[in-house]
């Protein structure tokens, strides 16, 4: 640029450059050391470890399903019968009531006729308590047994101190299970008022 003498005026060496045709230079971006660069091998391995959990948790919860499942199918197959069964056992009642209503000196006083008889409701009743065993039905004969409460039904108490005191000592009413679950307690008396049971070894050891 000339002044007013015509002469050039010196470069301004504090001027900026002309921009050129280059472009600028960008740098990468940080990569942090837990996200590594995609396609290198910790990426890789990265995949690798995050498909194979993946593969194990799909395989955890086929097996939970599959037990599930045989869960369900075994416990309908055990207790699918259960309304059917208590249906059922109304009839084993009252054939026992009919067996029970005859007296042992008439049972051996009877003719041919009425022993036939009981001998064939005795074989209905023994023949329809097979066929509930095969089914999973179980019959409960807690007779001298400890009172359970889980199983028996208490409906009085007898005073009877020829035995332990929550012995069961009549059967009212026979109880039934189907599988591992009641299916009808068991009625019963229990004895009260009978000897205390027999204190333990650690009980002795500590009262010396």
């Amino acid at each position: 640029m000339a002044n007013s003498n015509g002469q050039k005026e010196p470069q301004d060496a504090s001027a900026p450059e002309l921009a050129n045709d280059k472009e600028p230079v960008v740098s990468k971006p940080y990569v942090m050391p837990d996200d590594p660069e995609e396609g290198s091998v910790e990426a890789l391995t990265k995949e690798v470890a995050d498909a194979k959990d993946r593969m194990l948790r799909t395989l955890a919860e086929m097996e939970n399903l599959r037990k599930r499942t045989q869960r369900e199918v075994t416990d309908a197959r055990t207790y699918g019968i259960t309304a059917f069964a208590r249906d059922v056992l109304d009839i084993a009642d009252n054939l026992q009531r009919a067996l029970d209503a005859v007296p042992v000196e008439a049972r051996e006083a009877a003719d041919a006729g009425l022993k036939a008889l009981i001998e064939g409701v005795e074989l209905t009743e023994r023949s329809l308590h097979k066929t509930l065993e095969k089914n999973g039905v179980q019959k409960l004969d807690p007779l001298g047994e400890k009172f359970n409460p889980n199983f028996h039904q208490a409906m009085y108490e007898v005073p009877d101190s020829s035995v332990p005191a929550g012995t069961v000592v009549q059967v009212v009413q026979g109880g039934y299970t189907i599988g591992e679950r009641v299916l009808r307690p068991a009625l019963v008396a229990v004895a009260k008022g009978g000897a205390k049971s027999a204190p333990s070894a650690a009980q002795d050891s500590a009262n010396d």
